[in-house]
């Protein structure tokens, strides 16, 4: 009962925001984030520890410049979710720009795994793909509030996009890329020891899934990176479709992982602030290592 109400409530405000001019939408994004930085909190305190083992050479005034447009950007990126889940098909469209490498037609006759990285505008760039008419199987990670869950489900499907929960995915995943259907995944996520190897992210080990190198090896699907970012001057957001990795995947799961995180950190480089340090990347560690958060 109590989750029904909060996601109505939430829907109610995402609405809301959905039906405000998209840069006013931004700004008040952005200003929740400012405020949210000046209150002491845990989540201040992970992306401030995920900065300072990321970027070692800043200093400490440009970390906390760092945090903080960091905090206005996840706060943005909560705030025009409404615009993304209730926006119509027109209204996206002109917010969104796309910027690719490969022919997009070719992916339905080639096995083709769109691996993601979590920065702030994921989900608009998710969103675009399933708008162009492209059938796609997109992962995501369950929600607490199920509630809520459905609701978000139901809104990123709205456009054809198949989500599949992340836990329940493998059968359809193996079975949409050997029908020619693309599928979308994010592996930059510390998701636990199974399935993982711990390679250097900005060159501290990292605990990454080997699961896009098993999937590509066992379908024979070409690996292709994407990103989304936000624009400046509340010009909506961009997709980036890159070439596929190179010699992905190879003999060795350990060598994927890290070219994957390696790739990560390029596209980290241009754009920090956009990327989701409020998640604890560095949550396991390796055998007789402390703790970090």
């Amino acid at each position: 009962m109590i989750d029904s109400l909060i996601a109505a409530l939430l829907t109610l405000l995402l609405k809301a925001f959905a039906a405000l001019p998209y840069r006013w939408s931004a700004h008040i994004g952005a200003a929740l984030g400012a405020l949210l930085y000046s209150i002491p909190s845990r989540r201040r305190n992970i992306v401030h520890t995920n900065l300072s083992l990321c970027f070692p050479d800043l200093s400490d005034a440009a970390r906390r410049d760092l945090a903080r447009l960091h905090f206005r950007h996840v706060m943005r990126s909560y705030v025009e979710r409404g615009v993304q889940w209730f926006g119509d098909r027109d209204r996206l469209n002109g917010l969104l720009r796309l910027e690719s490498e490969i022919d997009l037609s070719s992916c339905s006759r080639t096995p083709t795994i769109f691996l993601g990285f979590h920065f702030v505008a994921i989900e608009a760039g998710c969103m675009f793909y399933s708008m162009a008419g492209s059938p796609v199987t997109s992962l995501y990670t369950r929600m607490s509030n199920r509630a809520l869950e459905t609701i978000a489900r139901t809104q990123r499907e709205r456009f054809g996009a198949i989500m599949v929960p992340r836990n329940e995915s493998a059968r359809q995943v193996i079975q949409s890329l050997r029908k020619g259907v693309p599928v979308m995944l994010a592996a930059d996520m510390d998701f636990g020891l199974k399935d993982s190897v711990f390679v250097p992210f900005f060159g501290v080990a990292a605990c990454t899934l080997i699961s896009v190198s098993r999937l590509a090896r066992l379908t024979g699907a070409q690996v292709v990176p994407f990103t989304t970012e936000v624009l400046p001057d509340y010009r909506g957001y961009q997709l980036r479709v890159f070439k596929p990795l190179p010699g992905f995947p190879s003999a060795c799961v350990t060598a994927d992982a890290a070219q994957m995180n390696a790739f990560l950190e390029a596209q980290i480089l241009r754009i920090p602030e956009q990327y989701y340090w409020v998640h604890r990347r560095f949550k396991n560690r390796p055998s007789g290592e402390p703790a970090i958060y």
